[in-house]
C-alpha cells in the first residue's frame, strides 16, 4: 500500500470536482477548493474521520467494498479507478467488479436529476445506484447479496418483487424481464453471472422456463409504467433511458406530466421522502 500516492490521489481528485459535478448546491460562501471532505465521506457511505485519515496517510489499509465507494463518490474512469486500487494494496478489480463500476457519465446525469426518481442498472439487473427519490418510490436493496442482487432473479423467485407492479401487468413484466436476460447472456456467454442466474432461475422457476424456450430477445422497458406504492398506492409513470455505449448500464429515469395524479403524486413523496414507509424494502423492487 502507498499511503502517499493515495492520499495525493484522493486529495487531487477531490479538489478537482465542483458540487453541481455531484449534485450537490454549491453555496454562496464555499471557500474549499473543490469537494470538501465531508461531502466525499457521505458520497462514499464512510466517516468523515476514516476519510480524512486516508487523505493524511495514516489510515488503515481500505477494502475493496470502499475501495469501489470512493472510486464511485469521486467520479473516477476505469483507469483511475484501477489506479487507485493498485497503489491501495489490492489488485485492479475483476470482471465482476468492472461490471458494477457505474459508468461515469450515466452517473453525471443522475447528479442533475434531484426531484424526480433516477436509478442506474447493470444489465443483469442490478441497481447500482439510485437517488433519494427512488429510495422513496421503490424502496433500499442495498440488502440484497449474491444472485438476489438481480431483479430478475428476484421477480421469478420472491413473489414481494411483484408487489410493485399491478397484477394485470405481471406477465408483461415477466416477459420483459427474460427478453432483457436474454441479451445479457448472448453478450456474456453461458459461462458467466448471466449463465448462472440463466441456470439457477431454470431450476427455481417454471415461468421462467417455460418463457426462456421462447428466446425472445430484447432491451424492453415500458415508456410508461404504472407503479404500486404501498402508501400512495397506483402511479402512473413515463420512463426514459440511457444505455452506456456498450449497452451494459443503464439509467433510468421516471417522471410524469405536469398537471397530473402521477406528478402530485411524486411531489408528495418528494416531501415526505421514505421516512414514512419502513416496509418498502420489503415490498418495492426497482422500475426494471
Amino acid at each position: 500500500m502507498d499511503r502517499a500516492a493515495m492520499a495525493d490521489f484522493l486529495r487531487r481528485r477531490r479538489e478537482a470536482l465542483r458540487p453541481e459535478d455531484v449534485g450537490f448546491n454549491p453555496g454562496p460562501r464555499r471557500r474549499t477548493r473543490g469537494l470538501r471532505r465531508e461531502e466525499v465521506a457521505s458520497l462514499a457511505v464512510m466517516s468523515t474521520d476514516y476519510y480524512t485519515r486516508l487523505e493524511q496517510r495514516r489510515g488503515p489499509q481500505p477494502s475493496e467494498q470502499m475501495l469501489g465507494s470512493l472510486a464511485r463518490a469521486l467520479r473516477l474512469n476505469a483507469d483511475e479507478r484501477d489506479y487507485l486500487f493498485r497503489v491501495a494494496g489490492h489488485s485492479a478489480p475483476d470482471a465482476v467488479s468492472v461490471a458494477t463500476h457505474v459508468a461515469p457519465g450515466l452517473l453525471r446525469v443522475m447528479d442533475r436529476l434531484a426531484d424526480t426518481p433516477a436509478l442506474i442498472l447493470s444489465n443483469l439487473g442490478e441497481a447500482l445506484v439510485q437517488n433519494r427519490m427512488a429510495d422513496a418510490l421503490l424502496g433500499d436493496r442495498s440488502s440484497y447479496t449474491g444472485l438476489a442482487r438481480s431483479s430478475t432473479y428476484r421477480w421469478f423467485t420472491d413473489p414481494r418483487a411483484r408487489r410493485v407492479y399491478p397484477e394485470r401487468d405481471h406477465a408483461r413484466h415477466s416477459r420483459s424481464q427474460v427478453a432483457n436476460l436474454r441479451v445479457a447472456y448472448g453478450s456474456m456467454g453461458a459461462r458467466s453471472r448471466a449463465g448462472d442466474l440463466v441456470r439457477a432461475l431454470q431450476k427455481e422457476s417454471a415461468e421462467f422456463s417455460g418463457l426462456w424456450e421462447r428466446h425472445e430477445v430484447g432491451k424492453r422497458f415500458e415508456e410508461h409504467k404504472t407503479l404500486v406504492h404501498p402508501e400512495l398506492g397506483e402511479i402512473e409513470l413515463d420512463c426514459q433511458s440511457l444505455f452506456t455505449e456498450d449497452q451494459s448500464q443503464v439509467l433510468l429515469v421516471l417522471t410524469a406530466p405536469p398537471r397530473t395524479e402521477g406528478h402530485e403524486k411524486l411531489r408528495l413523496l418528494s416531501v415526505l421522502g421514505g421516512s414514512r414507509f419502513p416496509d418498502t424494502t420489503a415490498a418495492a423492487q426497482e422500475a426494471h
